[in-house]
This record gives C-alpha cells, structure tokens and sequence, in this order.
C-alpha cells in the first residue's frame, strides 16, 4: 500500500472511519481484496481470496493439506454476523477475457 500501511491496519481505520467493525482471519492479510456487505444485512464484512490463502498455507503445508485446513478451519468457522466472506476466486482462471473492440454496450 502506498501509504505504508498493512492491508489489515487499512481495513480496519476504513471500518473505523464508517464506525464499524469486522472479523479478520488472523495470518491471511495478504489475501484481503476489499470490504462489502450484504442487501439485509447492517454488518459490514471483510472480503478474502481463497486462491491467497490456499497459497499463503501452502508454504507450510502441502497442497491437499492446505485445502482442507482452509476449508475446516477457516472456511468452516462461524464468529458471529461479521464472519469474512472468502470469494472461491478460482472458478474463473480458465475462463477468457471477454474481447470489446468493435462491440457497444446497447
């Protein structure tokens, strides 16, 4: 971050600064990719790649391993209405960019 801050450190003084707070998964700060929320819901949550974590764990573990520690552990841990949400951001790896040039937006 430009401001020389964590992703973690930023999170929480933009959760502070809307007078809220959230759960954040402890050693995945690298895996953040934002803050949202749901329609119905009033909690503000923090947002978190599954593809980071899986490659943050696999350098401890193999991994097989790292998927289902992150799948039991992380995945699988409820900590009230302000529980991260982990995006499966992987589904769409193999899916081609979609070409605009010469098309409209009709």
């Amino acid at each position: 971050m430009s401001n020389g801050l964590s992703k973690r450190k930023y999170v929480n003084e933009q959760l502070e600064d809307c007078g809220y707070t959230a759960q954040l998964a402890e050693g995945f700060d690298d895996a953040i990719i934002g803050i949202g929320s749901q329609m119905g819901h009033t909690k503000t949550v923090v947002i978190y790649s599954q593809t980071k974590i899986i490659e943050c764990l696999m350098k401890d573990m193999s991994a097989d391993d790292a998927i289902e520690y992150f799948e039991f552990n992380t995945l699988g841990a409820y900590v009230g209405d302000t529980t991260p949400i982990y995006v499966d951001d992987s589904v769409l790896e193999d899916v081609p960019e979609e070409s605009t040039e010469g098309e409209s937006n009709d």
